[in-house]
């Protein structure tokens, strides 16, 4: 039987006829009579890798490809770094079902920490007591660091599936997501006297996300056909994260939300003073784009939120994450059951499955949302018995 090799191939730098020099990378491919092939492939200019090193970097992926079909004895040395790059061009794109705000802030975890430390190390020597070890060492929230491990346990299964390493070392790797600070939490006094000081749009939006806790990249992806006012409902299709519009983040957070009458009305209200009003304008839409796009999620609270939190007296670390979280906490507290703020959450685990999506709004999710709407609007004093 013929040996199978590890192709290393080789990298040469020619001459264009554009008169400029790229990088160009050749190797064998085997043919079905068994015959071998030179084939290649343009790696890039002269300009976009100024070194051979900088190129060879650009070649790992394609190397790993190209041997896909080597026995894994022979690919021992596939560092980290090489793994990683293969990843990122088959997993880590939005083709693959990542969003624009995922694959962004899991780049940010590689280059800023997890590539600095173990990028030259080989698979095999990747170890689950070292890689725990270094979590602990970081200057992060346990939030972080729990994510910076899932997300190098996706890689190694990565590994696994592509059958360069027979263990995923990360599965023994222990860290706690524990929050090490209790959220702030508002009250309802607290949320009347906030909106008495917002202007809008800050004071619809605010109200908005008060009432149905929604997440702000859902919120500043709404649009006015997204407003159901005869049925009383919010089509929640879409997020965005950095002015790109993408899906939510699960499939249950596509679930209709319920729309209270007077939230309905004062949505109808804002719609009347929007320069934007059509169906398919962004509820928020921001001037500065002349409508094209709905505001920057900071520059909305900025501009609007934090002067009416100066002028309310609210203090603490409050953000919009801080209207959900107290959303929450006022239907656990008017005695809702754990299911029904589930589903006004709408968060996805294992008792909500795909059966629970797109369902229509329930008399009893729209009975408790009406409940903190009556408080919001002043219309219900007394404490829950």
């Amino acid at each position: 039987m013929k040996r199978i090799r590890f192709q290393q191939g080789s990298l040469r730098l020619y001459e264009r006829a554009a008169g400029d020099r790229a990088w160009e990378y050749r190797w064998y491919e085997t043919q079905l009579d068994g015959t071998r092939r030179r084939r290649s492939s343009l790696i890039g200019s002269l300009q976009e890798y100024p070194t051979e090193a900088a190129a060879q970097k650009a070649v790992a992926a394609l190397r790993v490809n190209i041997n896909a079909e080597t026995p894994r004895t022979q690919i021992d040395a596939i560092s980290f770094s090489t793994l990683t790059q293969h990843y990122r061009e088959k997993e880590m794109c939005e083709g693959a079902g990542k969003t624009f705000a995922t694959i962004r802030t899991n780049e940010g975890y590689l280059n800023l920490w997890v590539l600095p430390r173990w990028a030259s190390y080989r698979l095999k020597d990747v170890k689950a007591v070292a890689v725990e070890e270094w979590l602990r060492s970081l200057p992060l929230a346990n939030g972080s660091k729990a994510k910076i491990r899932n997300l190098m346990h996706a890689i190694f299964n990565h590994a696994v599936r592509w059958e360069w390493h027979d263990r995923n070392p990360i599965t023994q790797v222990r860290q706690s997501a524990k929050r090490q600070r209790i959220p702030v939490v508002l009250n309802i006094e607290q949320l009347k006297s906030l909106l008495e000081y917002l202007k809008e749009p800050g004071k619809t939006a605010v109200l908005l996300d008060i009432l149905t806790g929604l997440r702000i990249s859902e919120l500043l992806a709404l649009k006015w056909s997204d407003v159901n006012f005869e049925k009383l409902e919010l089509n929640v299709t879409r997020s965005i994260a950095l002015q790109r519009v993408g899906p939510c983040k699960t499939e249950a957070s596509q679930k209709p939300v319920p729309l209270d009458p007077e939230l309905a009305g004062a949505l109808l209200m804002w719609r009347r003073q929007s320069p934007y009003p059509m169906d398919d304008d962004w509820l928020f839409a921001s001037p500065a784009s002349k409508g094209q796009l709905p505001y920057w999620s900071f520059s909305l609270f900025r501009v609007y939120v934090r002067p009416a939190l100066k002028a309310a007296e609210i203090t603490g670390k409050v953000g919009w994450h801080t209207f959900r979280h107290s959303y929450a906490t006022i239907l656990k507290s008017h005695g809702e059951d754990v299911k029904t703020v589930q589903e006004l959450m709408r968060h996805a685990n294992s008792s909500v499955t795909l059966n629970l999506y797109a369902q229509a709004v329930t008399d009893i999710n729209r009975s408790a949302q009406s409940k903190v709407a009556r408080l919001v609007f002043g219309q219900e004093s007394e404490s829950p018995k």
